[in-house]
């Protein structure tokens, strides 16, 4: 083949590339982040009068109202407070969410981008409404599928739609959209560490435990009163120490609300004048806590966060707030070769 021909046959490729960018019909190119419209202008000015947020899926409902400024309750947890920061970041993330590509409008094509009707059943979609106090829907939006980025240094990106519409939307922004309400709560209750605790006193079915740090500050606590009590299992007592440590709850209610029966009582004394007081309630199978604090600043906002709640914590942690003489008795180890035990 000579130089003529290959010159020929590169000049002929060469056109049959232009035709084919001509001929090929020319997409509009996604938009940048920064460029793409937002999904809801001058939304930040509006939200000023929002007064209840809804997120529903097909099988879950979440309300959030707001009660003054920025702090917002859950009236399915008898109006317990919500996590501010995770409200914010919800209606930060809507103010600052851009549609940056349209997709199908297809009605029947809506269920593969998880932004099908959310009331009909196994929807994996969720509508979320933000209403003003008189009920107006301040905005609506069905959110679907995330779209999942391989490559780093890339905002996320979601599935919308507007319920009154078919047409679907790629859409960058983070939007925190979830119908369970205990992941709106923050769920600790206190945490005060064991090395603060200097003295438990605990009263239940008549009969009074007290335990306190022998001499050394750092010394671990000892069962004190009764004074011929038997050997006690250290484990057991550090358990006591610990019991206001990470302290978290699993359920919340109105302390009026609180039915059940008395368990007992325990008065935690600690360091920097501090007291608390926690009373313990079996309603059925749950144990419920209720806290007090006494003495200073400290104690103040303690009874800020507490006042007025009743809080539901793990059944082992019964043992903790309200211990028995035969829950602190060390357990010998058995004889392997004894006979068993006459029932």
């Amino acid at each position: 083949m000579n130089r003529r021909t290959l010159v020929g046959l590169g000049g002929a490729a060469v056109a049959a590339v232009g035709a084919a960018v001509l001929l090929t019909p020319r997409e509009a190119a996604t938009p940048l982040p920064s460029a793409a419209q937002l999904a809801f202008p001058g939304l930040a000015q509006r939200l000023g009068s929002a007064a209840r947020v809804e997120v529903r899926r097909a099988d879950a409902t979440l309300a959030l109202v707001r009660q003054s400024g920025d702090v917002w309750t859950l009236p399915d947890k008898a109006n317990y407070p919500a996590r501010g920061e995770r409200v914010r970041e919800l209606l930060v993330g809507l103010t600052e969410l851009r549609l940056t590509e349209p997709r199908t409008a297809n009605p029947e094509l809506l269920q593969r981008l998880g932004l099908e009707d959310p009331a009909q059943p196994g929807a994996t979609s969720a509508l979320l409404r933000v209403l003003d106090s008189g009920g107006a829907p301040i905005l609506e939006l069905v959110t679907g599928r995330r779209r999942v980025r391989t490559q780093g240094n890339l905002p996320e990106s979601i599935y919308v739609r507007r319920p009154a519409e078919s047409q679907a939307w790629l859409a960058e922004g983070r939007l925190n959209i979830d119908a369970d309400p205990q992941l709106w709560i923050d769920r600790d209750v206190a945490n005060l560490p064991r090395d603060r605790v200097q003295r438990v006193e605990v009263s239940r079915d008549g009969a009074t435990l007290a335990l306190a740090r022998a001499g050394d500050a750092d010394a671990p606590l000892r069962l004190v009163t009764p004074a011929d009590a038997p050997p006690t299992d250290d484990v057991a007592l550090d358990e006591i120490g610990r019991a206001l440590e990470v302290l978290t709850f699993t359920d919340v209610r109105r302390e009026a609300d609180l039915g059940g029966e008395a368990v007992g009582e325990s008065r935690f004394t600690l360091t920097d004048n501090l007291s608390v007081t926690a009373r313990v309630t079996r309603d059925n199978e749950a144990i419920w806590l209720r806290l007090a604090a006494a003495g200073d600043d400290e104690a103040a906002r303690l009874n800020a966060r507490w006042r007025g709640w009743a809080y539901q914590v793990g059944a082992w942690k019964e043992k903790a707030f309200a211990p028995r003489l035969e829950d602190l008795r060390r357990q010998e180890p058995r004889d392997p070769g004894a006979a068993p035990a006459a029932p």
